[in-house]
């Protein structure tokens, strides 16, 4: 047991080491001088979408975050499937994915004032953050300098991102095995503050739970209540994850966890760790402490296994490899 936990660490510490060499490649300001109005243009899309469907914001981040985490942030997760091969996007825990357009939108904007020179992996992560300002977040730099990889596979979202249902330890693991540490599972677990969840991705909290009511003992009785009610067996409804706040970048979202009130298996499951429970309380009331913790957790999950340098590419339209 000490051999696996100290080989463990070391492969934590690696990989630490190696995203913050890959953070010390992307730049915050690297399009100033190749394409000026790069930020400035993904803002304004972004814009534009939000305040069209003010659900996209939540969307965006959520794309960001499973680009990410299958096979770093690459843009991976924009491509379509293929004659030949099924692509991330289609598999089962993206098929909710949203904001694909507004992303295309951004690339045809940017091909016309700086042809091949922006990433649809940089577009991602500009998109991220200002959906994240306009839902009432705190601003924060992004670096920049990511290319674009010219592979996806469904199998590889399947095998890499967390599920609904998982418990602290699945969770803790997950994040470790891309250099993210507990802090940085249980701040960027908050973003989670804006948008829906699929009544599918949380039934089983509901139905046929193993306990005297059939419904999880650690969900809220009044909120399980509520959420029978919203997601009769079978729904293919959509509640909010933060109840009440489900537009508003705040911590409402911790003040639910601690009332037992977290929609996913995978929120709750981070007050029953004494851990991560004393992480939910520190940013459950401290908003300044939540919003700055959130930027640099983005930043760093923004840097996983990026390609940089004459590594990837370009590409022409972030749906298709060039």
């Amino acid at each position: 047991m000490e051999l696996v936990v100290a080989v463990a660490g070391a492969v934590v510490v690696a990989l630490s080491l190696c995203i913050g060499g890959v953070q010390g490649q992307l730049q915050v300001g690297f399009y100033d001088q190749s394409c000026p109005q790069a930020e400035v243009i993904v803002r304004d899309e972004v814009g534009k979408a939000v305040s069209a469907n003010v659900g996209l914001a939540a969307g965006l981040v959520r794309m960001h975050f499973h680009d990410c985490f299958v096979k770093g942030c690459d843009a991976s997760v924009l491509l379509d499937s293929t004659a030949n091969s099924t692509a991330e996007k289609d598999a089962i825990p993206n098929k909710s994915l949203r904001g694909f357009e507004v992303v295309d939108s951004a690339k045809r904007r940017l091909e016309s004032a700086c042809k091949g020179v922006v990433s649809c992996a940089d577009i991602l992560a500009f998109a991220a953050r200002d959906s994240v300002v306009l839902a009432g977040g705190t601003p924060y730099r992004v670096p920049a300098g990511r290319r674009d990889g010219n592979t996806s596979v469904a199998s590889d979202a399947m095998a890499n991102l967390p599920r609904p249902t998982s418990d602290v330890a699945q969770l803790t693991q997950s994040f470790a095995t891309h250099g993210l540490s507990q802090d940085d599972m249980v701040i960027l677990s908050g973003a989670h503050t804006i948008g829906v969840a699929h009544c599918s991705s949380f039934s089983s909290r509901l139905y046929g739970y193993n306990s005297s009511t059939g419904q999880d003992p650690a969900l809220n009785a009044a909120m399980a209540s509520r959420l029978s009610r919203s997601c009769p067996q079978g729904s293919a409804n959509t509640v909010a994850m933060d109840d009440g706040s489900e537009n508003t970048f705040d911590t409402s979202y911790y003040q639910n966890l601690l009332a037992g009130r977290g929609v996913l298996a995978s929120d709750q499951t981070l007050t029953a760790d004494n851990a991560t429970a004393a992480l939910v309380a520190q940013n459950a009331y401290n908003m300044y402490l939540f919003a700055t913790k959130f930027g640099q957790a983005m930043v760093k999950m923004g840097a996983i296994q990026v390609l940089t340098g004459s590594d990837g590419q370009i590409r022409t339209n972030c749906r298709v490899a060039n």
